[in-house]
């Protein structure tokens, strides 16, 4: 099985979270397992020879980031840091459509802010299943005390034990029993 998981990380958060990710796929896939990271501008088109996708990218705006959310963050950072021109959302709309039994999830960070809407991985997710992946995993979110970090405590755990470890599909469910024919009584008849 080779998994590729795919990131956009602003502050590095991100990151560390797909690394954690990797580590808990590498783990439950054992030894014939092949695991890579690679950032979203480097990751070209992974559908050549992966079995499971996992994307990530840090929530701006309620959603996945654009170039005017990026620009923005690059600017909190500061230090001259230049924003990447490709984000998970670009790099999602140059996908083709899945290969057969390619499996997918997604993850988020965001800030912890209670009642914070909208969710990079749900919107990453939708993308994927309109490609046709199967999704093995729910959307995860992944807090951080702040746009900048540090990752809330106990999150790298939470990471690497939501990668989606047994990425194989569900078995089909089983068959119906066959139902016997009924037989209706020949309302014409008197025998017993």
């Amino acid at each position: 099985m080779r998994a590729l998981v795919v990131v956009e990380s602003v502050f590095g958060n991100t990151r560390r979270i797909a690394e954690e990710v990797a580590r808990g796929l590498a783990h439950g896939l054992g030894e014939s397992g092949q695991v890579r990271v690679a950032d979203v501008g480097d990751a070209g088109d992974p559908l050549g020879g992966v079995d499971l996708l996992v994307v990530g990218g840090p929530t701006h705006a309620f959603a996945m980031t654009r170039m005017s959310t990026r620009r923005n963050a690059a600017e909190q950072a500061g230090g001259g840091a230049q924003p990447a021109e490709t984000g998970l959302r670009e790099w999602l709309a140059t996908l083709a459509e899945a290969p057969m039994d390619v499996r997918a999830a997604a993850f988020d960070t965001r800030v912890d802010r209670p009642r914070l809407p909208g969710s990079a991985a749900a919107g990453a997710a939708r993308r994927l299943r309109r490609l046709g992946y199967d999704l093995v995993a729910r959307p995860e979110t992944f807090r951080v005390s702040g746009t900048q970090g540090p990752l809330c405590e106990g999150e790298l755990g939470r990471a690497r034990a939501w990668a989606p470890a047994s990425p194989a599909p569900p078995p089909p469910p089983p068959a119906p029993p066959e139902r016997a024919e009924r037989r209706r009584p020949d309302r014409g008849s008197n025998d017993p």
